[in-house]
């Protein structure tokens, strides 16, 4: 039997938090960034750039939160990966 050692992997952490006028750009610790596209989230596609620019990191940058949206992003989500 073989196992997956994807839950043995540190969890990808997030530094900072960007955005272009059509996606969401978030800074790993380990330098990687990650871009996704505004409509994959639709309370940030349609929130103004103040309320974007909002963000505060959740679980030690595990994930990314919105308060005045009610949003949370997480960066294991955006990786494709299980939370």
């Amino acid at each position: 039997m073989s196992t997956s050692n994807v839950s043995a992997a540190p969890a990808a952490r997030a530094d900072a938090v960007s955005f272009t006028a059509d996606a969401l750009v978030v800074h790993l610790r380990d330098g990687r960034v990650i871009t996704a596209p505004l409509t994959s989230s639709p309370r940030l596609h349609r929130a103004t750039a103040e309320q974007r620019a909002k963000w505060e990191l959740i679980g030690r940058g595990v994930g990314i939160h919105w308060t005045e949206l009610d949003e949370d992003v997480s960066v294991s989500g955006l990786l494709g990966l299980p939370d």
